[in-house]
């Protein structure tokens, strides 16, 4: 592993056209480009992000920034999903958002964590004393709770100077490494989180209650998206209740770890590149290899329960495949009354591991994610043409345990996304033998040369239907709940990462695993500056091709690119044209003349610096 790069304040010019000698530090584009359409539409959707958010803050948040909706605890429309709503406001900032953007989500975290502060239960003693403490969740599993700290996980990509966001940081990694005496989830012995509920209050040691799942019941009638009903007419909250709590009657074991906690990773991930303190890069290396050793004992198969006395399935008798969330959570929904298979083995498996990956660049990693995919593709089978693969072990009613171990529930999820990610951190051509050659991935693999503008085509029709919806949307503050706004959220990001960044977002958990990310140095922030546009067109193992374009045929641009979502990568060499400079450093200052651009073909080795939020001048 290389020690991390300490970037020079002397700048890379090269100018295309002229000769320049290999000593030469400076890079100048004065090609002239006329603006392709995927650029002009990039820089579009960016501003067009960026206002369309604003308009969702003026009508669903107060001056206070809190929600304008009826606060309540609970995993189906409680406070994971009132933050969920703002989760890429801080990605949109970094791609190169308005800085009003960062404002607005700082403005809503701020006043959610006081909004939820506030709030008090009566049948479930997780919130009595509200839904946090300390301004972190009290006990909640990493499912819900990661999904409510998205864009908290992103916000170092524009402030990673921020004594208020390092603070919290750290305090809210320390609750995963026994820091906080009130909150002793870790246990360093066994190398376990002790409870699939953890939080600011302690691990919950004993079984969960439906009211812990669902929370109080409320007053009035609204549209409960996660009901069988949808959004299709208001319900009674009070007389369908019943049917909420017989959702998760069977959500209730609770003791040992599980691969969910692994998503914990990311707080300590996040201290580390915020202060390159080592305490938090040894925890997630120390907790990401217990995992590892378990999964290898397993078979290649993740356990899903790892009981109090550090044992595999030790909390079911060596059952490696029980526990809610597990391999063998098919249970009888009350709600829907129907049997449901939710098995998430993977939500907290793939952070966790790309984690230890991005910290020590180490392959092995890979390996134990590519073989726990290779496992479930070995009990493949071709279902009326179609291949299809197993989603659960165990009993096929796991509710009911007869002793009838097995593979079952085979159906056509075969975790591309997953299998995408894979290949992307290891560039390893087999990854790509179950993957369809479609999308952006054909477009990569030089496929449809037209992928950029029809899928920024499809981002635009996303925002404008985004914002008709908001603008006819039937609730009032008082007949809102949390979810209701989840699919209100305007900022389409996903597209823009892999254009723009070379990288892929999956599930609901995330870290930036990109290629380059870019910085404005005259305005000393995040993201792409003013005008500027940009398209990663091929990925290899050791090379990255993007064009550069700067859209303003009046002014010149300065724009700093950085190997890497966190400095990760090194740049070796940058070749434009029939010209070949040497870089050697994990960031390259250029200028762009007005209406100029060029394409460019960087030579670089990949994982092979310690990753860091701090921005290139710091």
């Amino acid at each position: 592993m290389l020690p991390r790069l300490l970037i020079s304040f002397v700048t890379v010019w090269l100018i295309i056209g002229l000769p320049l000698p290999i000593k030469s530090k400076s890079l100048l584009v004065n090609q002239q480009m006329s603006p392709p359409a995927w650029a002009l539409m990039e820089r579009e959707l960016l501003r067009l992000n960026s206002e369309a958010c604003e308009l969702f803050a003026n009508k669903y948040l107060d001056k206070n920034g809190y929600l304008l909706h009826v606060p309540r605890w609970g995993t189906l429309d409680g406070p994971d999903d009132a933050i969920e709503t703002f989760h890429n406001w801080t990605l949109l900032h970094a791609l190169g958002g308005s800085e009003r953007v960062l404002e607005l989500f700082k403005l809503a975290l701020e006043g959610h964590l006081k909004q939820y502060s506030a709030l008090r239960t009566v049948k479930t003693d997780l919130a009595r004393h509200g839904a946090y403490h300390d301004e972190f969740i009290t006990m909640s599993d990493w499912f819900h709770t990661g999904e409510g700290m998205r864009g908290f996980m992103f916000q170092g990509l524009s402030e990673p100077a921020s004594k208020k966001l390092i603070k919290r940081m750290k305090r809210f990694a320390g609750l995963y490494m026994n820091e906080d005496p009130e909150a002793p989830n870790y246990d360093p012995k066994h190398k376990i989180i002790r409870s699939l509920w953890n939080g600011s209050k302690g691990p919950l040691l004993k079984k969960a209650t439906t009211y812990d799942w669902v929370g109080d019941p409320v007053v009035g009638r609204f549209h409960l998206l996660h009901s069988p009903h949808g959004a299709s007419k208001f319900l009674d909250f009070e007389k369908y209740y019943p049917k909420m709590l017989a959702h998760c009657s069977e959500y209730l074991d609770s003791i040992g770890d599980h691969p969910l906690n692994l998503a914990s990773t990311n707080l300590a991930l996040n201290s580390y590149m915020l202060t390159q303190e080592k305490k938090y890069s040894d925890w997630i290396v120390e907790y990401v290899n217990a995992w590892k050793k378990r999964t290898e004992l397993n078979r290649g198969n993740i356990p899903t329960n790892i009981g109090l006395n550090g044992k595999i399935g030790g909390e079911y008798g060596g059952r490696w495949y029980k526990g809610t969330y597990g391999w063998n959570f098919t249970i009888f929904d009350g709600e829907i009354e129907k049997i449901a298979h939710r098995n998430t083995f993977s939500a907290g498996m793939w952070p966790g591991f790309g984690n230890a990956f991005l910290l020590t660049g180490n392959p092995a990693y890979i390996n134990t994610l590519r073989r726990q995919i290779s496992n479930l593709y070995a009990q493949k089978k071709l279902v009326r043409g179609q291949v299809m693969i197993p989603q659960m072990f165990g009993d096929p009613r796991g509710y009911q345990y007869t002793g009838q171990e097995r593979w079952y529930h085979w159906t056509n999820n075969l975790f591309t996304d997953r299998l995408l990610e894979i290949y992307l951190w290891s560039m390893d051509r087999n990854d790509l033998k179950h993957l369809p050659k479609t999308g952006w991935l054909n477009y990569l693999e030089g496929g449809n040369p037209n992928y950029p503008e029809q899928t920024l085509q499809n981002d635009f029709k996303y925002i404008r239907n985004v914002i008709l919806a908001i603008k006819n949307d039937p609730t009032t503050p008082k007949t809102r709940l949390a979810d209701w706004l989840l699919s209100f959220n305007p900022a389409k990001t996903d597209n823009l990462v892999n254009l723009m960044l070379g990288g892929s977002l999956a599930g609901r958990i995330w870290t930036l695993h990109t290629r380059v990310r870019y910085f404005d140095p005259v305005n000393k922030r995040a993201g792409l500056p003013e005008d500027v546009a940009t398209l990663v067109e091929k990925l290899t193992k050791d090379s990255l091709t993007l064009t550069l374009v700067n859209t303003n045929q009046i002014h010149p641009h300065e724009v700093i690119i950085q190997a890497g979502a966190y400095g990760e990568h090194l740049f070796n060499s940058v070749t434009v044209g029939n010209q070949e400079i040497s870089i050697k450093k994990s960031s390259l200052l250029v200028r762009l003349d007005p209406g100029c651009g060029a394409q460019m073909v960087f030579n670089m080795k990949r994982y092979v610096n310690q990753p860091t939020l701090s921005a290139p001048w710091q």
